[in-house]
Parts: C-alpha cells; structure tokens; sequence
C-alpha cells in the first residue's frame, strides 16, 4: 500500500491487521507516536488522518491505501514550531512527555475546526487525552495562547 506521513510517501508491505501505530514507529521509524494502552483509551498515539485525529492503535493497515498522514514530527519542527507546539513549551505542559505528542495531535484537530475554543470545548475535546501527570490547566492555557497565535497569522 502506499500512505504519505508528513509530505513523504511511502510503499508499505504489511498485515492487514498491523495497526498504523506500528507501521509509524516499526516500520517507517516516526517514533514521536506512542504507544499507551493499545484500546484507543489514552490518546497517546494520536495522530491526523486524512485531516482528522485519530488513535494509530486502532486504525488497521487495510483501510490505509492512499491515506494522508500527519504524526507529531510533521506538524512542525525545532526551527518552525507549529503554534500549538510552541504554545507547549511556552507554557511548560510536558513533565514527564509520554502523552504530549498526542495532546498535541489533538489539540491542533481541534484548532482546526474550532479556532476559538472556550474552556468547555478544550475540556471536552482533551478529555480522551490522558496525562498521568495531571497537566490538563497547562494543556487549556496552551491551547488559548495556541488559537490567540494561530489567529495573528
């Protein structure tokens, strides 16, 4: 099958049941996704498909052919953040950083649609996004100054 992570296509031969989780970090070496829970619980795997966030746990290679894929080391990078990114440092969201690439994901689907979240609309869309170190009030002040930046563009 041929996806495209990041701008970059790729041929892929794999199992129809190897989740995109795996083909990102096993098979194409895009190690910013992580693995949590394996059920699409946590959020830690987020990434974009075709436009929307979604678990790579969950996501079978079978339904991949022709798929747009954007993980964490896409959306920006060190010289060229994307805003929700330097909106994560800036705040200091990340302690231990497990989760952080997939709130990050999140985040930046939900500034998609909604470029002007208020604090329910965060709360609500995050909440599948666990943290074990309990940063969501830096997850919500990240994502205000992330849309605030994103507006200025």
């Amino acid at each position: 099958m041929k996806i495209t992570v990041n701008g970059q296509q790729h041929e892929v031969t794999v199992e129809d049941d190897m989740p995109l989780l795996w083909i990102l970090r096993d098979e194409l070496g895009y190690t910013g996704t992580k693995y949590g829970c394996g059920i699409a619980q946590c959020g830690a795997c987020t990434v974009h498909l075709d436009g929307f966030a979604v678990r790579s746990c969950q996501i079978p290679a079978s339904t991949l052919d022709g798929a747009d894929i954007t993980t964490v080391e896409g959306l920006g990078t060190p010289d060229a953040m994307h805003a929700v990114q330097q909106a994560w440092v800036d705040h200091q969201v990340a302690q231990c950083g497990y989760c952080q690439s997939g709130q990050i994901m999140q985040a930046a689907a939900l500034l998609e649609t909604n470029p002007d979240p208020t604090d329910d609309d965060i709360d609500t869309v995050m909440s599948g996004n666990l943290c074990r170190c309990g940063t969501y009030p830096r997850v919500r002040a990240a994502v205000k100054t992330a849309a605030a930046n994103l507006k200025e563009v």
